[in-house]
């Protein structure tokens, strides 16, 4: 029973001592305050809860942080969630009906893309359609930001214009 007693304070005087540098991760893993707070209040309760388990007392504030990600994880996933099903309360479900003028937009779009050069494509494709950054794309290519930017503006333009005539056009 004396154990009991001894671990809570041994468990306050870990929170005391770690808490504030965990707090600290939390938001740059959250991204704002709020979510930060929730996040190491839920934390400190597993943590609590899971207290005896640990091994390594002296692991406290990374066992801690790694609770906390996890928990900031959760929370991210449940706040992406909330526009989609926003939206799909907004919208009714599409008809089964195929809409002919969305798949010939559809293949418009296609045919543009094909009027890139390959390595104007890969460019395109690693920073406007899978959203990567223009370092992580350019480290992807093995190629400079600035080399990279000239392929993108190419892209967009040539896009542009393929864009501009097919649309200007007449369906037979």
């Amino acid at each position: 029973m004396k154990s009991i007693p001894n671990q809570n304070n041994q468990f306050e005087q870990q929170l005391i001592e770690h808490k504030d540098n965990v707090y600290r991760q939390m938001l740059r893993v959250c991204g704002n305050q709020e979510d930060a707070e929730d996040t190491l209040v839920e934390a400190m309760l597993g943590a609590y809860k899971h207290y005896e388990s640990l091994e390594d007392k002296e692991r406290f504030q990374a066992w801690l942080a790694i609770i906390g990600r996890r928990v900031c994880g959760r929370i991210k996933k449940k706040q992406a969630l909330i526009p989609i099903v926003e939206l799909a309360d907004r919208f009714a479900a599409p008809s089964q009906e195929p809409d002919f003028e969305q798949q010939e937009l559809v293949q418009k779009v296609h045919d543009a893309l094909n009027v890139l050069s390959p390595e104007e494509r890969e460019a395109f494709e690693l920073r406007d359609l899978q959203g990567l950054s223009g370092q992580e794309a350019a480290d992807k290519l093995g190629i400079s930001v600035g080399a990279l930017k000239s392929r993108i503006h190419r892209s967009r333009e040539k896009i542009r214009q393929a864009l501009d005539h097919c649309l200007d056009c007449e369906p037979n």
